[in-house]
């Protein structure tokens, strides 16, 4: 029974998860009446390169950017080419900051990106391993380099850290609610999930940055030097992504909901997983286990997990940050800009999020 004296945010919850859909009939995104003016995105690998497209592409609509395991925004340029040879390796050479500049101006001649000045005030924190053989650790410091030189003051605004003997993926500290033993790859290699054990809290440590918020979990822990972690307070749900259906995306997406956040009025941050950690993949064990639900819930902020999917054109299921997801007749394909199709069903995420809730 849904007691009447919720608030319609809360109604529409209580209603999303007392109400379980056939698995052939997930229910919608709900609208929850989330803050606009607080949403940050943080993204690893694939669905880093997109997080820092979706931050040029609407730098107003955003506040904070973290990215870990990706190069330059834009690198690629829209070829597969280009994405394997300067933005995962730089056998042809490290990107060129100079011609992506000037690929942003020439977005921004045609309002294809937001302002220079809207995008100089976002929070930034960009992380890379040192042990990375799949994107190589100097595209890391790359973006780093590309960030610092569109924010108003770097130095309060971005963060770049690196971490020694740490491969490619997703490092989880203690700190996270943690998956099976056989779904955690250790420290250097991410084994089938790209979670990396290596007791460094990767996701309290960027997203206390981009809130500006007080970090308990740099550090790292001793085994056994704490209790195994409850898990968080809230409702992982389950949804049609049928209503923002582009090339790329899945059938169906997650969405982590805090207690507090019941009634709306919440930030939102959005999580973009990376190349092979997909749900088609890797089942619920990044939604579950990132350490960004723990957050979440302490801080109160709902997390939105879209998710993307496997395809001939994109057999790792990776977020689309080098153009397949455009027109095939497409010269220079548009994904990374307002008009890419990836990116518009992210911000329509986005804005279902934060409409006013009405009562079912």
């Amino acid at each position: 029974m849904i007691p009447s004296s919720l608030p319609a945010a809360g109604l529409v919850l209580a209603a999303f998860v007392a109400a379980p859909a056939a698995a052939d009939a997930l229910p919608e995104l709900p609208r929850l009446g989330l803050s606009g003016s607080d949403t940050s995105v943080i993204g690893v690998s694939s669905g880093g390169y997109m997080a820092t497209q979706l931050a040029v592409a609407w730098p107003e609509r955003f506040q904070g950017l973290a990215v870990l395991g990706t190069g330059p925004w834009s690198c690629a340029q829209g070829t597969l080419r280009r994405a394997l040879g300067q933005c995962m390796t730089t056998r042809l050479g490290p990107p060129p900051l100079d011609e992506l500049e000037q690929r942003l101006a020439g977005y921004r001649e045609h309002d294809r990106v937001g302002s220079a000045e809207a995008l100089a005030e976002l929070r930034a924190f960009v992380w890379h391993g040192n042990a990375d053989e799949t994107v190589a650790p100097a595209l890391g410091a790359a973006l780093a380099q590309q960030l610092a030189g569109w924010l108003a003051d770097p130095e309060a605004q971005l963060r770049f850290v690196t971490s020694d003997n740490v491969g490619h993926g997703w490092p989880i500290g203690q700190q996270a609610t943690p998956p099976p033993a056989t779904e955690l790859g250790d420290c250097r290699q991410g084994g089938g999930t790209h979670l990396l054990g290596c007791d460094q809290d990767l996701a309290g440590e960027a997203m206390a940055w981009l809130h500006n918020a007080p970090s308990e979990t740099n550090e790292a822990a001793e085994p056994g030097a704490n209790e195994a972690p409850e898990a968080p307070a809230g409702d992982l749900l389950h949804f049609d992504q049928g209503d923002f259906a582009v090339k790329g995306l899945d059938d169906s997406g997650y969405l982590f909901v805090p207690e507090a956040c019941n009634e709306g009025g919440c930030g939102l941050t959005v999580a973009l997983h990376g190349c092979g950690m997909g749900a088609e993949q890797i089942g619920e064990t990044f939604v579950r286990h990132s350490g960004l639900n723990e957050w979440a819930a302490a801080h109160d902020r709902v997390v939105l997990y879209p998710q993307a999917e496997t395809s001939l054109a994109n057999p790792q299921g990776c977020w689309d940050w080098w153009g397949f997801a455009e027109s095939t007749w497409q010269l220079h394909p548009l994904h990374d800009t307002r008009e890419g199709t990836q990116v518009r069903a992210l911000m329509a995420m986005i804005e279902r999020l934060q409409e006013a809730a009405t009562p079912p």
